[in-house]
């Protein structure tokens, strides 16, 4: 019986929409991309690997599936250990524990699950002192948005283990999430002085990149890859692709493409990579390159992940900067249904997707569900980038001062977001405040030089300086 559970909500999340769009497009298996053609570095040139050499990985990279084959291995050990004592709650914690790690390495929606399932089976025959299952929880609860839940839970580890990594991690995403960005910072410090690892140190970047404090991001950045550890594939090419989507935002595109594809050499099917890498392609009008990033983030039809729907917006996007809206029209559609499936069966983090792709797609009779989806985001879930996306739908309403309310919340943050300078703009100008609204182009220009319509068209931004005229 629980095998057949197991099989539904795998065909569920599968659904026939992307199998037809798998179908459609004929994509084909990830294969490991090249390094060669990488451009010349900003600092230290290697002709080994054409990057940079504080960023360059000093180990040997994975083969295809070297990571995900260790955790499944380590999932049938634990699975070994429970057939054979099924009561054991630890083994049970401690597999709850695996399969969250390969949720979170391959976006597989169904580990997620049995995470899930492994962590409450292993609490009700361990319900004291067990923190290894309380922190699977905590963690999917941070999935989930229901960052209450996730806090509550960390605080509960950190009474029984004081300065416990994994719950001040916890605690760092929660708070960063919902706009506590002094909270997220004071935990941040607490857990780098304790232990200033490239997980620590990454996390503490990240805090520090919603506050505006660029210069000790890079630091914390550079600082975090000097104390990698050759065990750490997973997290070496997460920083890696983190560092590139800050170097992105800048407008430094050489450094950003050479940052991803370092983290695809270590990992070559990491999904976050190929995503940020397809980006970059469309930003730059590389279009055909861009839909070959997108389409390498898919498996199989049988293999449904979490980033199946944003390869399939990004090619949708990509279809309509070419000038295809039917094209991109079918794309949308086939997104918008795995969304509404994720949506139905757990919410991990897609009311903020379903409506930036209501929104993006442009169609004035969804502007209202977009709104909807959003207000709801936001009563858990406050960072700049959540604000910005409600300040957008609140723009396409044309209720230009509440938009604006909602974008000097994200700003006062301290964020530093071009796309989210030039909304504001846009806003002030609607606003008749051209002085304002001029103020805000020229700072969404200082903060990326290469910020351009190019870029306007694919942020979903309207206006501009050319209604100052």
């Amino acid at each position: 019986m629980k095998q057949a559970g197991y099989s539904e909500r795998r065909n569920f999340w599968a659904g026939r929409s992307l199998g037809l769009a798998l179908q459609h497009w004929r994509v084909p298996l990830l294969v490991a991309l090249p390094m060669a053609g990488i451009g010349l570095g900003i600092l230290f040139w290697n002709q080994r690997t054409g990057i940079d050499t504080p960023y360059r990985y000093p180990f040997s990279s994975s083969s295809s599936g070297q990571v995900t084959q260790a955790l499944e291995r380590e999932i049938a050990f634990y699975q070994k250990r429970i057939h054979r004592s099924p009561e054991d709650g630890l083994d049970r914690a401690a597999l709850a524990g695996a399969y969250l790690k390969l949720a979170r390495a391959t976006g597989d929606a169904n580990r997620y699950l049995l995470a899930e399932q492994s962590a409450q089976r292993s609490l009700a025959s361990l319900p004291f002192d067990n923190e290894g299952a309380l922190l699977v929880l905590a963690r999917i609860a941070s999935a989930r948005h229901d960052f209450s839940e996730a806090i509550r839970l960390a605080e509960q580890v950190l009474q029984s283990q004081p300065g416990s990594e994994e719950a001040l991690s916890i605690l760092i995403t929660a708070n960063l999430a919902t706009g506590k960005l002094d909270q997220a910072n004071r935990f941040a410090n607490s857990l780098v002085n304790q232990i200033p690892t490239l997980g620590t140190l990454t996390q503490r970047a990240l805090v520090e990149v919603a506050q505006g404090r660029d210069q000790a991001a890079i630091q914390d950045f550079q600082q975090a890859l000097a104390v990698e550890e050759p065990e750490e594939m997973g997290s070496s090419a997460a920083t890696r692709t983190q560092l590139g989507r800050f170097y992105f935002q800048r407008g430094n595109h050489t450094l950003a493409r050479e940052l991803y594809q370092e983290a695809l050499r270590i990992l070559p099917r990491y999904p976050l990579a190929l995503i940020n890498l397809a980006e970059l392609e469309a930003r730059q009008e590389r279009y055909d390159a861009a839909k070959r990033h997108y389409a390498q983030v898919f498996v199989s039809p049988d293999y449904p992940t979490v980033y199946d729907h944003v390869a399939l917006q990004g090619i949708a996007q990509v279809k309509d900067l070419q000038g295809d809206p039917s094209g991109a029209e079918e794309l949308w559609n086939n997104a918008e249904a795995l969304l509404r499936q994720h949506l139905n069966l757990s919410s991990f983090g897609h009311r903020r997707e379903l409506a930036r792709l209501l929104l993006a797609r442009g169609r004035s009779e969804d502007l209202a569900e977009a709104l909807s989806l959003m207000q709801a985001e936001v009563d858990v879930r406050r960072d700049a980038e959540t604000l910005d996306t409600l300040a957008w739908g609140l723009s396409r309403l044309e209720r230009w001062r509440e938009a604006r309310q909602i974008l000097q919340e994200a700003i006062g943050q301290g964020t530093r977001h071009a796309g989210i300078f030039y909304r504001a703009g846009v806003i002030e100008q609607a606003l008749g405040n051209r002085s304002q609204a001029r103020a805000y182009f020229q700072l969404a220009q200082a903060t990326d030089p290469t910020f351009d319509e190019q870029v306007q068209r694919t942020l979903g931004l309207g206006m501009g300086l050319s209604g100052l005229n």
